[in-house]
């Protein structure tokens, strides 16, 4: 879907010598990480909603993370970078914000998402001026992966705002605890 597979490597390791290791490392390292919370967070979401009317919607949006997911597994590999040792946490943290937020019903879900996705695309922006900064033509594939899912957590923002996230009670106070913890998880994912 959406030509992911232009986007494959030659091989499947990358010169290393070429690239700003630490910088391309952190930047697979947080990615990855970002990717598997996400599926969790829709996996939590299915599993309150998944059979009602919004449950089609979660599941599109959720296959989009898989490929996401499956994307940064292969470079993890070709750049041969370490995930992040707080995937366990990110796998019961990530179920419980989805299935939590779904128990607010579809409105609440819908929050979680304009939430969680607003923070990704502006994470990916940042990234997308830094492997510029650094050299677009070097990073020119990792450039073309970040883009597309940019776009694509955009669509899924886009979509939470059509399904009525703005009329969940609280939502701005739900959206700020939640960007907050995204860009925790962010912070230390890129580290640690």
């Amino acid at each position: 879907p959406g030509g992911g597979a232009a986007l494959r490597l030659c091989s499947t390791r990358v010169a290393q010598e070429a690239i700003n290791k630490p910088v391309i490392d952190r930047i697979i390292r947080v990615d990855h990480a970002g990717e598997y919370g996400a599926n969790r967070i829709y996996a939590g979401q299915m599993a309150v909603l998944g059979r009602s009317s919004v449950g089609p919607v979660i599941q599109q949006m959720w296959n989009q993370e898989k490929d996401h997911l499956k994307k940064f597994n292969e470079l993890m590999v070709a750049y041969r970078v370490r995930p992040t040792v707080l995937l366990p946490f990110w796998n019961v943290a990530g179920f419980v914000l989805g299935a939590g937020s779904a128990l607010l019903g579809k409105k609440g879900a819908m929050a979680c998402t304009v939430a969680v996705e607003e923070s990704i695309s502006e994470h990916y922006n940042n990234q997308i001026r830094t492997l510029i900064e650094e050299d677009p033509e070097k990073y020119k594939e990792l450039l073309q992966v970040i883009k597309q899912f940019r776009d694509e957590e955009q669509e899924h923002h886009d979509i939470g705002l059509e399904h009525d996230a703005e009329a969940t009670p609280a939502y701005s106070v739900l959206k700020t605890a939640i960007q907050l913890g995204c860009k925790a998880a962010i912070f230390l994912s890129e580290r640690i």
